[in-house]
């Protein structure tokens, strides 16, 4: 009888460590999703709350192949000001989540793809700012010469969580872009094109179209995205989210 309770015992207690590690995956997707959420309508002010807090050991971001940055406070200035400009579109739809739990419970891993839409307009004196391949034909400008860009983009999204204070947040992120190309170009003639464009590390453009290019990374990146080009074949460059006891069995993003 003892034997029987005790098997018992055990079988409840994993079963509850799996309906917890079950409740806590669908809790780490929806940080993700709404990070995202959040990234499509320029609200950065609210994506701060779900990165981890400060001081907190390892904290790192990295969005290009360019550098890496350490700081806290680097992070959060790249979610600082960033402005909503009219007629500005962002759209990032991100699918094909790959998620995983540490048994621990202490960390998590996710891997997603992203497909998406960007496009805004830019007036004259910003122009030159920027390569002319980044925007559309200056027969698709708008009233006043206002140049219009509006571009395609493929990336992939790599993220290690923290269990902090009872909720998922945000330790590691690493957005690894695969492929762009302006909406009247395909993504194959523009790719060497797209390795320039790349290699400038613009953030973003702001108001009025003003480019606004990265701010300066506080170390060089080791890692880099594999970005598509016609001289290579795809690899995959990153390892995916794979079952895992703590977080010391695996390699940080």
């Amino acid at each position: 009888m003892a034997s029987t309770l005790a098997d018992l015992e055990a079988r409840v207690i994993a079963a509850e460590q799996l309906a917890q590690r079950a409740y806590d995956r669908g809790a780490v997707e929806n940080v993700f999703s709404r990070y995202m959420h959040l990234h499509n309508h320029f609200e950065d002010e609210h994506i701060k709350s779900l990165w981890v807090k400060r001081g907190t050991d390892g904290v790192h971001a990295q969005y290009t192949n360019n550098g890496v940055y350490t700081d806290y406070d680097s992070i959060m200035a790249y979610h600082t000001g960033r402005p909503k400009p009219k007629g500005k579109l962002i759209l990032h739809y991100t699918t094909t989540p790959s998620i995983e739990v540490a048994e621990d419970g202490k960390t998590a891993r996710g891997f997603w793809v992203m497909a998406g839409v960007e496009s805004g307009t830019t007036l004259p004196e910003h122009v030159g700012k920027m390569p002319e391949f980044l925007y559309e034909p200056e027969t698709m400008n708008v009233e006043g010469g206002t140049r219009v860009w509006a571009h395609w983009v493929w990336c992939q999204y790599a993220v290690d969580f923290l269990r902090q204070d009872g909720d998922w947040k945000v330790w590691h992120f690493r957005c690894l872009e695969v492929a762009r190309a302006p909406y009247s170009e395909n993504w194959i003639t523009f790719a060497g094109k797209n390795q320039v464009a790349f290699d400038k590390d613009l953030a973003y453009f702001g108001d009025d179209g003003r480019p606004v290019f990265m701010p300066p990374p506080d170390e060089k990146a080791s890692k880099k995205a594999d970005i598509f080009g016609l001289n290579r074949a795809r690899r995959l460059d990153i390892q995916l989210p794979e079952p895992y006891k703590t977080f010391q069995d695996v390699e940080e993003y």
